[in-house]
């Protein structure tokens, strides 16, 4: 009976416990994606009003002497009229109306007429995997 109780006591039962470790890394998938672009052009027909103006200008000779106020520019309708004057030695000094000078505005109105080139982008995107086999599904449209 003193054997069994030595080899009792000297008996040993490993206890284990398990133990978990989590982690992360980044791992290259393989897989990507390929674009493809096209333009487009579209002719745009631009049609837009410009307006121009012209000065007709005349030379109306008056010859009349001033023996009142010395005549200034003056608007009659559309056109301005510039008095232009000179000194005229006589026995005195006078002021006569040599001419007027008209300026006259209009307007006129020409069209504008363009073709104009618009361009517009367009872009597929192709998902493929790492042996560029694009064998996973259609072209997906951005």
């Amino acid at each position: 009976m003193a054997d069994k109780q030595e080899l009792h006591s000297s008996m040993r039962i490993p206890v284990v416990q398990e133990e978990l470790h989590v982690g992360k890394r980044v791992v290259d998938s393989g897989q990507g994606v390929r674009l493809h672009k096209s333009v487009t052009e579209e002719v745009m027909h631009v049609e837009e009003p410009l307006m121009r103006q012209e000065l007709d200008i005349e030379h109306v000779p008056i010859n009349a002497w001033v023996d009142g106020p010395v005549p200034v520019q003056r608007h009659e309708g559309d056109t301005l009229i510039v008095p232009v004057l000179e000194e005229v030695l006589v026995v005195e000094k006078r002021l006569r109306l040599k001419e007027e000078i008209r300026i006259t505005a209009r307007a006129t109105v020409d069209r504008f007429s363009e073709r104009v080139t618009l361009r517009s982008e367009q872009v597929m995107v192709e998902r493929f995997d790492q042996s560029g086999d694009p064998g996973r599904g259609p072209p997906v449209p951005s």
